[in-house]
């Protein structure tokens, strides 16, 4: 009988310390039969080409490509691994944003390390791994919630404009555009206003 063969991991970590623990962590581990390291999210987009693993390991909050744009890429690609999202953000509403982003699973980093082992094993076998999610939000339409004032400002937004270019046009101060903004972002689930335009584009006014 053919020995089954381990689970082969990809991780994206930009943590040179928390790399060799998790090394150490999985070689411990006969669940498990290869794992790679990536410094961060673009690399680990570029290790799903040739593909050949079983379950992607990604933080949240990356140099060169985050969590929302590793999971965006991932989306549709043909042979895609099933993708843990693995972070320290204390942010309450990143599972669901994973889920909706078509996340396997989602692990945070202040739960014991062999959680993650769990979760990641649980996701090889094609299962979904998430803390409580309310599921009656996640076909809500995000435009919905913005006032009438953020969604000027996403549209000031979506045509390029600075911020003294859209306290110019909306005759508010630079203050209430950043006060704005960091609502508009929040509500979106953004950290920037580049993401915010791809949000708008891809998830709320698709081609």
């Amino acid at each position: 009988m053919e020995a089954k063969r381990g689970i082969s991991v990809v991780i994206a970590e930009k943590s040179p310390l928390l790399q060799v623990s998790l090394i150490g962590l999985f070689a411990e581990d006969p669940r498990f039969s290869q794992i790679r390291m990536t410094a961060d999210g673009q690399d680990f987009v570029e290790a799903v080409i040739p593909g050949g693993f079983d379950v992607g390991v990604i933080g949240w909050e990356m140099p060169n490509l985050d969590g929302r744009g590793v999971l965006q890429a991932l989306r549709g690609l043909a042979g895609a691994p099933r993708v843990v999202v693995y972070t320290g953000s204390a942010h309450a509403d990143l599972p669901r944003q994973a889920m909706t982003l078509g996340a396997a699973a989602f692990c945070s980093k202040s739960e014991p390390p062999e959680q993650l082992l769990d979760v990641i094993v649980a996701v090889a076998g094609g299962r979904m791994a998430f803390p409580f999610i309310d599921v009656s939000g996640l076909a809500k339409d995000p435009l919905t919630e913005l006032t009438t004032r953020e969604r000027d400002m996403l549209a000031t937004l979506t045509i390029g404009y600075t911020n003294q270019q859209i306290a110019s046009q909306l005759d508010i101060s630079l203050n209430t555009v950043k006060f704005h903004l960091k609502n508009l972002y929040d509500k979106l689930g953004v950290a920037s206003r580049a993401q915010a335009v791809a949000f708008y584009l891809t998830e709320c006014h698709p081609r």
